[in-house]
């Protein structure tokens, strides 16, 4: 009988939470901590009644019985496709807060499994405690942790966090003419390039944002959601719009997040919303790296007064004073906290990565486990920072892209696809001796991840609090 798979990925690190995860005449639950879980279950036809093809799957999150949230979708066990729910699209999917907890979950709709991507819809959910004041809590003002080295610290991280949005991209898309849209992303990104050689001229405008959400969308909720799920390091690309989207653009002409030439947030808003965070968190410190891996010379980059000017107004007013690299690795969480020294900007850091090309071109994560386990044995040295991404980069991988932006709706994303998937490899890697190897130097560690939730946030945390000691 006909029937689609929805594979369930699970981490809960609080107690007396238990994960539900249902469809017709068949669930799953989960209730242990600090194991990430993966479980598969079927929509079958013949569990549906007669001449019916449409059954939900949920997950349900309970605390001592209580339920926190109730989240679905309808599937076609003939077709696999997305009838109706709270979960058909990115869009709907934002962290829950309940009692205390953030819940963090997202869903992926599969198609049949072209290209190697997942035949089977992907669900997965994390329960962690908001982690809004965690440096608070593991390094105290008058404790002995507070006296260690700020260098000592792992930072959870959302990668490309000026990409959480489609906003600013389609008010520019919407305006900018066929040749503008070929000839910029066609340039600047080559896996856009591969799509866009395949439709013609009359599809381009509305293929456009397709391509936007399969190569650069890369976070789904807030900043200031991001901030309470413990995130504390973010990179940022700040530069102009490219000038030919400039030139057709109804948006002000200045600074944006940058992901090739594709524009994102603001870059004054992405400050404020941090200024705003630490001015209601006293004890938190946040890094931010402005750096221009990928960034089109047609995207103008502002100089270093620029920038500081931006930062200068957003701060006007609070009790936020502005640290440096040396800042970062000289003194201690308690020197920077006394000093107010609670935001600390770098550009350009010479950071080591487990970043690779190749390696990370997968969408089962198997080459990026092998490259961390190697990265394990023989940790690189003298870098201020360590940076442990765990995202896959699928948009690296031609055949993905056509056919995620040509073949699919327009809601899944090849990065959503690998992102749980990945994260049930790395995650646990991290946690183990490869995580403790690779923070035995004297560096800030960064634990970066797409799409970033509370088992990412988690992992981090529980690292920093071994290696504070």
């Amino acid at each position: 009988m006909p029937s689609k798979g929805i594979k369930c990925f699970a981490y809960i690190a609080v107690p007396g939470v238990e994960i539900e995860f249902s469809v017709p005449k068949q669930s799953i639950t989960k209730r242990d901590q600090g194991h990430f879980t993966t479980d598969h279950l079927e929509v079958e036809s013949k569990n549906l009644g007669a001449f019916k093809f449409t059954g939900k799957f949920s997950f349900k999150v309970r605390r001592d019985g209580r339920e926190l949230t109730n989240q679905w979708v309808d599937v076609n066990s003939m077709t696999g496709s997305l009838e109706n729910g709270t979960m058909q699209n990115m869009e709907q999917t934002p962290s829950v807060f309940a009692e205390g907890l953030i819940i963090v979950y997202g869903f992926y709709d599969a198609g049949p499994g072209v290209a190697g991507l997942p035949k089977q819809h992907l669900c997965y959910v994390t329960v962690t405690r908001n982690y809004e004041n965690w440096m608070r809590d593991i390094a105290p003002p008058g404790s002995e942790k507070a006296d260690k080295q700020f260098h000592r610290m792992v930072l959870p991280s959302s990668h490309d966090i000026g990409m959480n949005s489609m906003q600013t991209s389609q008010a520019i898309l919407q305006k900018a003419g066929t040749g503008v849209i070929r000839e910029v992303l066609g340039l600047s990104l080559p896996r856009a390039l591969d799509v866009l050689n395949k439709v013609a001229d009359s599809a381009i405008n509305a293929i456009a944002p397709d391509i936007v959400r399969a190569l650069a969308i890369t976070q789904k909720d807030t900043l200031d959601t991001i901030l309470k799920i413990g995130a504390r390091y973010f990179e940022f690309r700040p530069a102009k719009c490219h000038r030919q989207f400039q030139r057709v653009s109804p948006l002000e002409d200045t600074v944006y997040f940058q992901h090739g030439a594709i524009p994102g947030m603001l870059y004054k808003q992405f400050l404020f919303d941090i200024a705003n965070f630490l001015n209601d968190h006293r004890d938190e410190i946040v890094v931010i790296q402005n750096r221009w891996d990928g960034v089109p010379g047609d995207c103008p980059r502002p100089n270093d007064d620029e920038l500081r000017a931006v930062l200068d107004e957003v701060l006007r007013g609070k009790d936020i004073q502005i640290g440096n690299q040396d800042d970062m690795m000289r003194k201690s969480i308690k020197d920077l906290r006394n000093e107010r020294k609670r935001l600390i900007v770098t550009r350009d850091v010479n950071q080591v990565s487990n970043y690779d090309d190749l390696a990370n071109a997968t969408v089962d994560g198997t080459s990026m486990v092998n490259k961390l386990n190697e990265m394990g044995r023989n940790p690189p040295r003298g870098h201020p920072i360590t940076l442990l991404q765990c995202q896959a980069t699928a948009t690296n991988i031609k055949d993905v892209i056509v056919y995620s932006v040509l073949s699919s709706d327009v809601s899944t994303s090849p990065i959503l696809a690998t992102k749980p998937i990945c994260d049930a490899k790395i995650l646990p890697l991290l946690r183990g001796d490869v995580g403790r190897n690779l923070g035995k130097e004297e560096s800030v560690v960064v634990v970066l991840n797409d799409f970033f939730d509370g088992g990412t946030a988690d992992v981090a945390i529980q690292m920093c609090r071994e290696r504070l000691g």
